[in-house]
Formats: structure tokens, sequence, C-alpha cells
């Protein structure tokens, strides 16, 4: 079993930057992939960015990439997501997921554990 809770989202001016922060407890959480997503109003969740349980591969979203960078500090059991370069579309709820496993899923569904979010408002 793993609990996620996020933290960091606020509201900011375009182009600032945003780090944001899950940190997961339980047992065995290092062997976890961990992923980022994010939900606009009346839309779909969509896949951010996800890192593997020794945060040596990643995968990003292709209109993401570049701007946002996904990381884990495994001492302090957190998973970060840096966000550079904020647009007015990036405004979302951001939500962090987990899954034991060694692949990097991209679909909402092949994560079993989800943080409550944490909104991102980015005013133009």
């Amino acid at each position: 079993q793993v609990h996620l809770v996020e933290s960091g989202g606020g509201l900011v001016q375009a182009g600032d930057s945003l780090r944001l922060s899950c940190t997961a407890s339980g047992r065995t959480w290092t062997r976890y992939a961990m992923a980022w997503f994010r939900q606009a109003p009346g839309k779909d969740r969509q896949f951010v960015a996800a890192i593997n349980w020794s945060g040596g591969t990643t995968k990003y979203a292709d209109t993401m990439e570049g701007r946002f960078t996904i990381s884990r500090d495994s001492a302090k059991n957190t998973v970060y997501l840096q966000m550079n370069s904020l647009k007015p579309e990036d405004t979302a709820d951001y939500y962090c997921a987990a899954d034991y496993t060694t692949s990097l899923w991209v679909g909402v569904s092949f994560y079993p554990y989800w943080g409550q979010g944490t909104q991102v408002t980015v005013s133009s």
C-alpha cells in the first residue's frame, strides 16, 4: 500500500516556475514507478511525466518535455515536478500516481495509487 500527498501548487504568472512535491509513505515505496498527471476543468486526466524506481529513466508527454522535469529523492520518499516557463494552459489540478512496476505507463488506468491533487493556476 502506498499513500501519496502532493504539495507546492499555487497561483503564478505566465513565465514563472513552480515545483510540485509528492511525498509517499508505505513499505518498499522505492520499488514503485511514479508519475504526474494533470486535469484541467472539463477535461480528461492527462499524463505529464513518469520516473522509474531508481530515477534513472523518465518519460514525458511531448508537450511538456523541455519545460517540465521529474525527479525523485528516495531518501526523502519524495518525487518532484519542476515546471518552468508556465503557460495559462498549464492550469490544472496536478496528481501524483504510483504503480509497483518497472514500466513507465502513460495511461491513467495503470496506476492504482493516487494522491488528492494540488491546484496550479497560471495567470496571463
